[in-house]
């Protein structure tokens, strides 16, 4: 048995720029964005999550954009747009996150956009953070380490209790006890994180301990599990595919259609940002650099961290297993390859060939209307489709008007239900799926 000795977080020095500011964090994934809050507020910082998103979102949204941007842009920023226009938002003691990257994505002008149009409401006492691995995340100060291991941890136990929710409802004997479950598990998270010492060891044996209390809080979910159901995976544009407003509540009406939803994650999109950053060291000639070490590091420690906090899952998710992002590049090369594009396109390509050779029954694809990595996608899908035995492949696009998913989700299940009878790769099921009823009691 190993002991650590617990130490306080550092927490942030008076002179920080968000110390004496309320830092708003708009919605993606459902509960991501509350535990990136409990983050902050671990080492002394106020934060909050925007409200939820509503039609007065695309309201506010739509007056500040011209439609060159991207749905998820609108958002996003509809969304902090309404917590400035709450009772008491001070704009000298806010803080608005827009995280960037680089690359071709619209995604990487968010946040100039975003002080572009604080400026122009008269909201330019607005602080934007906007982290990015580009510049070491200094926009975070002297917190930057501590906060970045601290969130991937986060993001990661998140990621798990999603996956979770996704694996139990659909076969759920009571509505709403899965949602339950989720939502106490989410909340016990957030008060774990806000509780933790400043020690890295015992940080991750309690988000352990939090894990094993969420899957036990999902396996005492009355569920009846049949093999029945198809499996559906969701893959295309981060944003869109994780936030349930700007898709339109896409994976619980597949559920309520009578299918099971593999919902890409979080995780998978930073696993990829981190092989790109090889990548891109390995072409500037710095393969043996610094530079390239620290980056080797941090991967280590991150999938580390991953592997033990998975472990409490490890029975449930027989025939669930993630593959890692070399896997998934390796998958996608004979039709988009790693070194000659980037993006979404790339993941969701290897993941729909690992979904379609692991039994999945079908894949979506979610992107905003006009994202360049749906378009891409889909103009290559029917030819890995023709390579994997014929799997249905749908692309579904978003940008806030009135569409009939629900028609269209009706009529690509009756592709899904056509392919079953005749797919060649079968699924594996973990221990006791497909039993009469399992009340998945401890």
């Amino acid at each position: 048995m190993h002991f650590h000795r617990c130490s306080p977080p550092a927490k942030v020095s008076a002179s920080h720029l968000l110390a004496n500011r309320m830092t708003y964090i708009p919605t993606m994934a459902e509960g991501s964005s509350e535990a990136v809050a409990a983050c902050f507020r671990w080492l002394g910082m106020q934060a909050q999550v925007t409200p939820p998103s509503d039609e007065r979102t695309r309201e506010l949204g739509g007056r500040f954009v011209n439609g060159d941007e991207c749905y998820p842009a609108l958002v996003t920023l509809g969304d902090l747009m309404r917590a400035a226009k709450q009772p008491g938002f001070d704009p000298r003691r806010s803080a608005f996150l827009m995280p960037t990257a680089d690359g071709p994505c619209r995604f990487g002008q968010y946040a100039p956009f975003l002080r572009k149009v604080l400026r122009g409401a008269g909201l330019g006492e607005v602080i934007v953070i906007s982290p990015t691995d580009r510049n070491g995340y200094a926009d975070l100060g002297e917190i930057s380490g501590a906060f970045m291991r601290m969130m991937w941890r986060a993001l990661v136990c998140n990621d798990y209790l999603q996956k979770a929710l996704h694996h139990t409802r659909p076969y759920e004997l009571h509505s709403g006890t899965t949602d339950a479950a989720f939502r106490e598990s989410l909340q016990d998270l957030c008060a774990t994180i806000e509780s933790c010492c400043g020690n890295p060891p015992c940080q991750l044996q309690a988000l352990v301990r939090c894990v094993q209390r969420g899957r036990e809080r999902f396996r005492q979910v009355p569920a009846q599990c049949g093999k029945e159901l198809p499996l559906i995976g969701v893959v295309g544009e981060i944003f869109c595919r994780l936030n349930a407003f700007a898709n339109e509540n896409l994976v619980r009406r597949l559920e309520s259609l009578g299918a099971e939803a593999w919902v890409s994650d979080i995780k998978e999109w930073v696993d990829y940002a981190t092989e790109a950053q090889f990548y891109e060291l390995r072409r500037q000639g710095r393969r043996l650099s610094l530079a390239m070490l620290r980056a080797r590091l941090r991967a280590r420690v991150q999938q580390a961290d991953a592997g033990r906090l998975s472990e409490p899952f490890a029975e449930d998710w027989v025939g669930y297993e993630e593959p890692d992002a070399p896997e998934l590049l390796e998958l996608a090369a004979p039709y988009l390859p790693a070194d000659g594009v980037a993006g979404e396109m790339v993941l969701s390509m290897g993941k729909a060939s690992y979904l379609a050779q692991h039994g999945a029954d079908g894949v979506i694809d979610i992107s905003p209307f006009t994202c360049m990595n749906g378009i891409v996608s889909e103009a290559i899908y029917p030819k890995l489709s023709r390579d994997l035995g014929g799997i249905p492949i749908r692309n579904f696009y978003f940008e806030g008007t009135e569409t009939d998913v629900e028609g269209d989700l009706t009529i690509f299940l009756e592709l899904v239900r056509s392919y079953r009878e005749r797919k060649k790769y079968r699924r594996n099921y973990p221990v006791g799926f497909g039993s009469s009823l399992i009340a998945r009691e401890a």
